[in-house]
């Protein structure tokens, strides 16, 4: 699987470097010289979208954390470090997960109920992004004189909304996660490591019940979305700062669309390559310059690796820190804990 990462790593930017030399290197200097180092502001600024994210984590994590423990800054960092992790290395995705899982037990000492909340979140997210992803379709079809391009966009994403609706119809009624635990006993013996992390009853059991709070489900959703839409601000901004300001919809369609094709090109470590070539398509599509819409590309790509560095480096200092202190790296699950009410 890594080797596979890596390679799509590679033909990713190799790919990346012939678009921007394609585009002219000089061209694009000159344009991101123009936005100046305002352009720097959206490095902070991405903090916002976090933190409406991990507000939303927040409200599916609460039945679990009665005395609010793990606190919206915190949970705000393992956002950040989520969003590293998946973005910037080869985990294929569920890294991120797996982090944040790992990070919340520090305050949360519920493994089940923590990765519970973390999987309903990835199914909120899903439908987060589908109905994200559609609203750009739909500005993206007011942008444009004739909807040929628009019209295909929007009946593939027709076609795959049975994806988060069968995902989600699985967590509800389904036993994944205790047949994955019988898997696991199978293949590595009743005593293994893994097989005994695995408390798949219990999981299954704790997001069905999350999964039946439906008002804390809609506000979970409410607040990725918003955190959604907040990114948009940063493409609008960024279009301003580099001399093609366009209205904020249009703004939209650009973020939705390249964030739906980020998810759907997982396997490519950091969508190198692939969310370049989308922004250029993109502000083709939308009368923006090629030179402009790779400006564009670049300084979302350098906003990411300058949060989201720190962000992996933040977690590093952690972890090495616990290991010289001598810390165990998580508590102890009890099958007996509570489960949620």
């Amino acid at each position: 699987m890594k080797r596979i990462a890596y390679l799509t790593g590679l033909f990713g930017l190799l790919g990346l470097t012939a678009l921007v030399a394609h585009q002219g290197v000089g061209d694009v200097a000159h344009i991101l010289a123009q936005g100046g180092w305002l352009l720097l502001l959206l490095v902070p600024f991405h903090a916002v979208p976090l933190l409406l994210d991990a507000q939303g984590w927040r409200v599916l994590l609460a039945p679990a954390d009665p005395g609010r423990r793990a606190g919206l800054g915190f949970l705000w960092w393992i956002a950040a470090v989520r969003e590293a992790v998946g973005r910037l290395l080869p985990t294929a995705s569920i890294g991120g997960e797996l982090v944040g899982i790992r990070l919340a037990r520090l305050r949360v000492h519920d493994t089940t109920a923590v990765a519970a909340s973390v999987v309903v979140e990835v199914m909120v997210t899903l439908l987060a992004q589908y109905l994200f992803s559609v609203l750009g379709v739909l500005m993206l079809l007011l942008a444009m004189d004739t909807g040929g391009h628009a019209t295909v966009i929007l009946a593939g994403l027709l076609l795959s909304l049975p994806v988060p609706v069968l995902f989600a119809l699985s967590l509800r009624h389904s036993a994944i996660f205790e047949k994955l635990e019988g898997a696991a006993k199978r293949i590595f013996g009743e005593d293994h490591r893994i097989a005994v992390m695995i408390d798949g009853a219990r999981l299954d059991a704790q997001i069905r019940r999350l999964n039946q709070r439906r008002g804390v489900l809609l506000r979970a959703l409410a607040w990725q979305f918003a955190g959604m839409l907040a990114g948009t601000l940063e493409v609008w901004f960024a279009l301003h700062l580099l001399g093609h300001p366009v209205p904020l919809w249009q703004a939209l369609a650009i973020e939705a669309l390249t964030q739906a094709v980020r998810h759907v090109a997982f396997f490519v470590p950091a969508g190198l390559g692939v969310q370049e070539a989308v922004v250029l398509l993109l502000g083709h599509m939308l009368g923006v310059d090629p030179q402009t819409s790779m400006s564009l590309a670049l300084v979302k790509r350098a906003r990411e690796i300058l949060f989201g560095v720190p962000a992996l480096l933040s977690w590093q200092w952690l972890e090495l820190h616990r290991w010289r202190r001598g810390a165990p790296k998580a508590a102890p699950t009890d099958a007996r804990e509570a489960p949620l009410p």
